[in-house]
């Protein structure tokens, strides 16, 4: 007599939690909030899903960058790690709400050593992409959301 077994295998999928319209506004007036990156769209290439945590802090006075980064780099800068690893105490803040619903955020840095612009596209409900350019590489973007820090 032959046994045969099964096993199942779950994976747990993390999900945002959809925000109501009003803390998202909340969240982008104040300039605080996390912006929690899922897929990462290089210029070349396919899209990748994340595995592991990454994200966009902003809290008011400061934006603190942890993103990994797959692409071309014109001009590597000594001592850097690859990623867009980056806090910045001095940056530029625009937010602009769509006609369509949700808000551009733009987000220029000022005082690190390869500038970045980071522009945000957040949906009422939380959902947003990143969009990342500097000078010495390729742009990059991500797919993810918001919470409220």
């Amino acid at each position: 007599m032959v046994t045969l077994s099964v096993v199942l295998l779950t994976a747990t999928i993390i999900h945002a939690q959809e925000l109501d319209k009003a803390t998202v506004e909340k969240a982008v007036n104040s300039k605080h909030f996390v912006f929690k990156a899922r897929t990462v769209l290089p210029t070349r290439g396919s899209s990748r899903s994340l595995t592991s945590e990454y994200e966009v802090r902003l809290l008011g006075d400061s934006v603190i960058s942890h993103l990994p980064y797959f692409g071309r780099v014109y001009t590597a800068t000594y001592g850097g790690g690859g990623g867009i690893d980056f806090t910045s105490a001095k940056f530029d803040y625009k937010s602009k709400l769509r006609k369509k619903g949700g808000w551009d955020v733009t987000i220029e840095t000022k005082d690190v050593q390869d500038r970045q612009k980071l522009i945000f596209f957040i949906s009422e409900t939380g959902y947003a992409s990143l969009q990342v350019t500097d000078n010495n590489r390729e742009p990059i973007s991500f797919n993810g959301y918001i919470v409220e820090k």
